[in-house]
């Protein structure tokens, strides 16, 4: 039997304020399911979410899940 291989996860935690930033980081951030500060999602290690990190990512601290 072929076992599949899973990308993995990651816990993104929201540390700074969405507060004058540009309409395409609150965007993202929104699409990350990231709404005020302290706010933690977990989602799948793949290249949109990692697009997405990169994006806003002085704002948020990324863990393996």
């Amino acid at each position: 039997m072929a076992e599949q291989k899973t990308a993995g996860t990651v816990k993104i935690t929201l540390k700074k304020s969405l507060i004058a930033r540009s309409e395409k980081q609150i965007a993202t951030a929104k699409s990350l399911g990231l709404k005020r500060v302290g706010d933690t999602t977990v989602q799948p290690d793949n290249a949109a979410t990692n697009g997405k990190i990169n994006t806003i990512s002085h704002m948020v601290e990324v863990t393996k899940a």
